[in-house]
């Protein structure tokens, strides 16, 4: 039974990293599946190239600017549908 049960928490586990893998990427406007699907294939690799991308668009002013800019017109079309 003991090996039945650390199958089952080894199972939860990596099924966890595809999960979270594939939100981080919603979250940042990349594909949630592609993401899901690398972390199913490559889990650990996949979920540090992706802590790696992230802090790349972190780290980098521009891209940080770029990011706020397509926030602000995004909010801002969003903004115009309601009124018309």
């Amino acid at each position: 039974m003991p090996l039945l049960d650390m199958l089952l928490v080894l199972v939860v586990a990596l099924s966890f990293i595809p999960l979270l893998t594939g939100y981080c990427a919603a979250t940042r406007d990349r594909s949630f599946w592609l993401w899901f699907a690398l972390g199913c294939v490559l889990p650990i690799v996949s979920f540090f190239l992706l802590t790696a991308l992230i802090a790349r668009d972190e780290l980098d002013p521009g891209r940080r600017l770029l990011n706020e800019a397509r926030q602000i017109l995004r909010d801002a079309a969003e903004a115009n549908k309601a009124e018309g």
